[in-house]
C-alpha cells in the first residue's frame, strides 16, 4: 500500500538502473530508463544504455565484402601481420636452435613415419636471413589487399590451404633425401589468387602476371646457376591450390555463396589428406613397413 506525498514535498530523485545509488535526470532516449554518467552513449539524439545499445548493434547486419567475408571497420590487415610475426618468431627460434629445423622441416621419410605435422610447420621455418626476407616482404606486398577482398576468415583460409597444398607436393614429388622449408609455397598461393580475384573485380592483372612468370622462372632457373636449390614442387603446389580456392571464393554464385565456399575449403583438406594417405602408403610399401628416419 502506497502512502501519498504530503503537497509540497519534493519528487525523489531517479537513480540509474545499473547504479542504484546514483541519482540521474538523464534518461535513455530508446527506453527512457535512467542511466548515470558512466552508463551514458552517445548516440544521434541524446544518450543510450549499454543494453539499448547492445541491442541495436545486434541488429544491424554485418557489412560485407563482395565475396561474402565480413568486413572490418578497422583497415588494418591484421591476419596479414599475425602471419609475418608468426614466422620472424620462428625463425628467431630457428636461429638459436639447430634441432628446431631438424624436427620440424618437411622431410618425407619422416612425414610417412609419422610426423605429418612438418607438412604445416615447415611453411614457417626459413633458410637463411635472404630466405625469410624475400618471402616475408612478399606477404606484406600482397597480403593486405588480398585480406580486405576476401574478409580475414576466407583470406587465413587461402594462405593456410596454400600453404599446405604446397607442402603436400613436396611430400609427393621431392627427392627422399632433401628436407623443404619455407612460407613460399604459402605466398605463391596468394600470387596465384590475387591473379583470380583481381580477375573477378575487372581489374588490370599484368603486373601480378609479371610477377607470377617472374618468380617461376627464377625458381626453375636458379638452382642450375648456383649450387642452391629451390622447391618446385612447394612453389607449384602453392600457386595452384591458391588460385583453384580463390576461383571457388570469387565466382561462388551469391545466393550459394557460403554454402560452396565452405564445401570448396572441406573438399580441398579431404583431396590433400587423401594424397597424403596414398603417398605414406606407398612409400611404406617401398622401404618394408618403416623408413626408420630416427
Amino acid at each position: 500500500m502506497s502512502i501519498p506525498r504530503p503537497p509540497g514535498t519534493p519528487a525523489e530523485t531517479p537513480a540509474c538502473y545499473r547504479h542504484p545509488d546514483r541519482p540521474t535526470y538523464v534518461r535513455c532516449t530508446r527506453c527512457q530508463r535512467p542511466v548515470c554518467p558512466e552508463c551514458m552513449r552517445a548516440a544521434a539524439v541524446g544518450h543510450q544504455c549499454p543494453a539499448c545499445v547492445h541491442d541495436g548493434a545486434a541488429s544491424v547486419r554485418p557489412v560485407r565484402t563482395q565475396f561474402g567475408g565480413r568486413q572490418s571497420n578497422s583497415t588494418t590487415p591484421i591476419v596479414t601481420y599475425v602471419l609475418i610475426a608468426l614466422n620472424v618468431v620462428v625463425f628467431i627460434l630457428q636461429s638459436t636452435s639447430q634441432d628446431l629445423e631438424r624436427r620440424f622441416s618437411l622431410w618425407p621419410p619422416a612425414v610417412a613415419d609419422g610426423e605429418f605435422y612438418r607438412l604445416v610447420t615447415s611453411a614457417f621455418l626459413h633458410y637463411g636471413v635472404t630466405h625469410i626476407l624475400f618471402n616475408m616482404w612478399a606477404l606484406y606486398v600482397i597480403g593486405p589487399p588480398l585480406e580486405a577482398w576476401l574478409g580475414r576468415l576466407r583470406y587465413a583460409s587461402l594462405y593456410a590451404l596454400s600453404a599446405l597444398g604446397g607442402s603436400v607436393l613436396v611430400y609427393l614429388l621431392s627427392p627422399l633425401n632433401s628436407a623443404t622449408a619455407g612460407a613460399s609455397g604459402a605466398v605463391f598461393g596468394l600470387f596465384g589468387a590475387t591473379f583470380v580475384v583481381a580477375k573477378r573485380l575487372r581489374m588490370d592483372v599484368r603486373w601480378v602476371t609479371a610477377l607470377i612468370a617472374i618468380n617461376l622462372v627464377f625458381t626453375l632457373v636458379y638452382p642450375m646457376i648456383s649450387s642452391q636449390s629451390i622447391s618446385w614442387q612447394g612453389h607449384l603446389g602453392g600457386l595452384v591450390s591458391g588460385a583453384l580456392i580463390a576461383w571457388a571464393y570469387a565466382y561462388a554464385p551469391r545466393e550459394h555463396r557460403n554454402l560452396i565456399q565452405a564445401a570448396v575449403t572441406f573438399t580441398v583438406v579431404v583431396v590433400f589428406v587423401a594424397v597424403v594417405v596414398w603417398r605414406t602408403d606407398d612409400l611404406l610399401t617401398m622401404f618394408g613397413g618403416s623408413l626408420g628416419h630416427g
